[in-house]
C-alpha cells in the first residue's frame, strides 16, 4: 500500500482538491498528488487536502468504488469529507477543481479578486488525455468510469506536480 506522509511545518506549497462532495474525484487527486510528490522526495514541500462544493457526505470517507479501483492501483484512501470554506481560499495556494460546475461555485465563494486567482481546473495539467477538459464525476457510472476518472488524476497531477517543481514555485 502506498503510505501518504505530510509535514505541515515545513510545507511551502498548500493545494485544496474540490469536487461535488469529496468522495470521488477530489480525495483520489489528494492520495495520488500526495504519493507522487512521496516518490519524488518532495512531499515535505506540499500541504494537499480535498474538500467538497457540497456537505452531504461530510466526515464519511471516500466512495467505496474510489477506494477499490484506487487500492487496486496502490493508493490509500483515508481522507474524511468535508465541504470547502472561504478560509480555504487564505490557507491555501491552489484551489483546483475538477469541472466547470465546481470551478463556478469556487468563484462564487472566493471574497476577492486574489482568491479567485488561486482557482485552477485539474484538466488543465493533463498530458496525455488530448481533448480532455474536466475530470467526470464517476459516482453514477460504472467501474470504467472510475478507471477513468483515476487515469486523468494521476495525467493531471503529474502535470502539476511537474509544472510546480520546473517553474520555481515550490
Amino acid at each position: 500500500m502506498r503510505n501518504r506522509t505530510k509535514n505541515k511545518e515545513q510545507a511551502e506549497t498548500r493545494i485544496l482538491f474540490v469536487c461535488l462532495g469529496n468522495i470521488c474525484r477530489s480525495p483520489a487527486a489528494h492520495a495520488v498528488m500526495e504519493w507522487l510528490a512521496e516518490q519524488r522526495g518532495v512531499a515535505h514541500l506540499f500541504e494537499i487536502d480535498s474538500a467538497g462544493i457540497g456537505a452531504w457526505h461530510t466526515g464519511q470517507l471516500p466512495d467505496r468504488r474510489m477506494r477499490e479501483h484506487g487500492s487496486r492501483r496502490g493508493y490509500s484512501f483515508t481522507h474524511r469529507a468535508r465541504q470547502v470554506k472561504r478560509e480555504d481560499f487564505d490557507r491555501f495556494d491552489y484551489v483546483v477543481g475538477m469541472d466547470e460546475e465546481n470551478l463556478l461555485d469556487l468563484r462564487r465563494l472566493a471574497a476577492s479578486r486574489e482568491q479567485a486567482a488561486k482557482i485552477r481546473c485539474l484538466a488543465d495539467f493533463l498530458r496525455h488525455h488530448p481533448g480532455q477538459t474536466t475530470v467526470p464525476d464517476p459516482y453514477y457510472g460504472g467501474p470504467r468510469d472510475f478507471e477513468l476518472a483515476l487515469d486523468l488524476v494521476e495525467d493531471a497531477c503529474s502535470g502539476l506536480l511537474d509544472e510546480l517543481l520546473s517553474s520555481g514555485q515550490v
